[in-house]
Formats: structure tokens, sequence, C-alpha cells
């Protein structure tokens, strides 16, 4: 199961934070700053997966991550999960909001918030994986957009 999806900057800057458990915005600025804190660390020839760390406070969970351009890509799971379908799960992400809007930069993910946040619900929801079909996310959120008033901010 997945238990947060992080996206952040190369400074630790969150760009979106999803949590699937329930925690307090204390743990989760905690596992925020320890997750960028490993992960930054880190040189580009290693290993994408990390075992649980202090503050996470579960040794059982996996830390799996890809870094694109200036974004890491976070996915926090349990043992259960693949690292190798958990990397391609972070790749469908990428690639469905590079196709949404026409490759993805870090600006798309602050000012498009909403979107992303719409995508990923069609990716990932209370933690278990719904979609995987791209084409099928694309066309949920079109029709997303369609439904939605131009006068309207949300999208």
């Amino acid at each position: 199961m997945i238990k947060s999806v992080l996206i952040f900057n190369n400074f630790g800057k969150p760009r979106l934070l999803r949590f699937f458990e329930q925690l307090d915005s204390n743990s989760q600025q905690n596992v925020l700053r320890e997750t960028f804190m490993l992960i930054s660390k880190r040189s580009s020839s290693n290993c994408n997966f990390l075992e649980g760390s202090k503050q996470i406070k579960n040794q059982d969970l996996k830390i799996i991550y890809r870094q694109y351009a200036t974004l890491y890509f976070v996915f926090v799971v349990d043992k259960s999960e693949s690292e190798l379908g958990t990397l391609d799960l972070i790749h469908l992400f990428v690639e469905t909001l590079n196709r949404v809007f026409d490759d993805v930069c870090e600006l798309d993910l602050i000012f498009h918030y909403n979107e992303i946040n719409y995508v990923l619900s069609e990716i990932v929801m209370g933690g278990m994986v719904v979609e995987t079909g791209i084409d099928q996310i694309i066309l949920a959120v079109k029709e997303s957009k369609k439904r939605i008033s131009p006068d309207s901010k949300t999208f």
C-alpha cells in the first residue's frame, strides 16, 4: 500500500504532499524533511530505493524515488509493494503530467496544483492504485475540465 506521495524540488520545497495515513502537520513536515535529507545526499548512481528511517518511525516502509530535472517524485510504500512496480508508477504519473501539460515543469505544479492533485487521484486513491492507463487518465482529466465552468478557478 502507498503511504504517501511527495514531490519536492532540489531545495526541499514541497510541491505536492499527499498522505494516505492520518499524520499531524508536524509529523508530515518531519517526514518531508527527513526524506529530503536522505535523498538529496545520494548520488545519481545510487539505487532509487531506501528502507525506513527514524522520522518515518517504521522500518517496514520503503522510500522509492525518481528525479526528473529539478523535482524529486517520492512514494513511501510498505514492504509488500514492488520497488520496480512503484518506479513504473512514478514514471506513469510523470508521463501523464507531461501529456496533460505538454512537458510539465515545476511552475505547472505550483500554478495548477488542483489539476496535479486530480491526476494523482485518478491514479492512486486511498493508497491503492486504481488506474494505470494513461489514455483513460487523460480522458478523465479532459472530461472533468469540460464539466467545470470557464469562470471557475479550480482547473
